[in-house]
């Protein structure tokens, strides 16, 4: 049986803590009932059970299923970045960036196999925390890391070998956290993966088992099949919202939670970009890093720059009233979302930091005229389901 909750723990941070917005449910459509047994609906222990006060107060949330649980901070370090396409990457300033935002209280990083050395800084960052940090700070360090495998046949060995690779370069025993991707649904291996991982994780050697860009149809398969995974990570923003559609009310049946990653559109949320024209050259800030190209093609399909400077200007009016950065009202947004536990944002380690911005996220509390006035402009968006389909199938086109 599925008993995926989230809890919540409080811990002290340096920013002050505020308090939630207001508890808000909304549920998309697609997902029947029938299509959950019973055993697996809002009944119980399968119910995500924290409240709406508690959960902005708390800098970090429990993503729970059944026995299964991992306690992640609700904002993540992100780690693309180091992939290449952001700047040189030095290996002892970024491991350094990496301790800085541990002690501001930003203790999860999230990584993946094929981007660049990010598991290996995290190797030798939780070996500084072991020989240079208290121990009370190692104990709330948490590294989550993704599998993205070639779809090829997936033996037992095949995977035990990969994930082995993962925790030898974290240097750790156990994986906190194995987020799982699968390029082709019409190659059914990804059932056969998962059950792999899932005997790994009952082995001692991932600690919990979660998803990446996973639509909403095989999400429900992989329940089906008893996989005992707490998360999925996708795509999510004011502009892509996506993920409250089709994908809530299934994580909101089943308990499993959302891990948003491209909250701030990698960057292009922001009063960089505010009152720009990019579609003129040399006019506006330069579309310089993978992701700004990326999420530059998001607002394209969403409904152009023109109406994405409006949403900049709604949000630097909700920014002004509460006096603090576009960035971390594109966050707070999201995270008061349904079923997401914590957003993703990007880090350049040893390069740029934005720990003030980041902290800000957590005392900040979005009101009625907020929501109203966000939402007032981004309805006026096209809607992404219909353009691009649902969770994931941008890499899928």
């Amino acid at each position: 049986m599925l008993g995926c909750t989230i809890t919540t723990v409080h811990l002290q941070i340096q920013s002050p803590v505020g308090s939630n917005q207001r508890s808000r449910s909304r549920v998309g459509n697609g997902v029947s009932r029938r299509m959950i047994p019973a055993r697996r609906r809002l009944i119980g222990s399968t119910r995500c059970t924290i409240g709406a006060e508690e959960e902005t107060r708390s800098l970090v949330t429990v993503v729970k299923n059944g026995e299964d649980s991992l306690d992640i901070c609700r904002v993540l370090n992100g780690m693309w970045q180091t992939s290449g396409g952001w700047g040189p990457i030095d290996r002892d300033n970024a491991v350094d960036a990496m301790l800085y935002y541990a002690d501001a209280g930003l203790t999860t990083f999230d990584m993946a196999d094929h981007y660049g050395p990010a598991e290996d800084l995290y190797g030798i960052f939780i070996n500084k925390v072991r020989r240079e940090r208290p121990p009370e700070l190692l104990q709330q360090i948490r590294g989550l890391t993704k599998w993205v495998p070639p779809p090829v046949k997936m033996t037992a060995e095949y995977v035990k070998d990969n994930i082995n690779r993962s925790r030898r370069r974290m240097d750790v025993a156990c994986l906190d956290m194995l987020q799982f991707h699968w390029w082709d649904y019409s190659n059914l291996g990804y059932l056969d993966a998962l059950k792999h991982l899932t005997d790994l994780k009952e082995q001692g050697k991932i600690k919990t088992l979660a998803l990446t860009n996973f639509d909403t149809e095989r999400l429900h398969i992989i329940l089906e099949n008893g996989i005992p995974v707490v998360s999925n990570q996708v795509q999510h923003s004011i502009v892509d919202m996506r993920p409250q559609q089709k994908m809530a009310e299934l994580c909101q049946l089943t308990g499993v939670q959302l891990i948003t990653y491209g909250t701030v559109m990698g960057g292009l949320l922001s009063e960089k970009f505010l009152d720009t024209n990019i579609n003129i050259p040399f006019a506006g800030p330069p579309l310089n890093t993978p992701s700004l190209q990326k999420y530059k093609r998001m607002v394209d399909a969403w409904g152009g720059w023109g109406l994405f400077q409006t949403l900049l200007q709604a949000l630097k009016k909700v920014a002004n009233k509460h006096m603090v950065s576009i960035p971390t009202v594109a966050v707070r947004y999201v995270l008061d979302q349904p079923s997401v536990a914590g957003s993703m944002v990007g880090v350049r380690l040893g390069l740029s930091e934005h720990i003030k911005d980041t902290s800000a996220i957590f005392s900040l509390k979005l009101d009625e005229e907020d929501f109203n006035c966000i939402n007032e402009v981004s309805k006026k968006g096209r809607d992404l389901m219909t353009i691009i389909g649902d969770c994931g199938d941008e890499y899928r086109a």
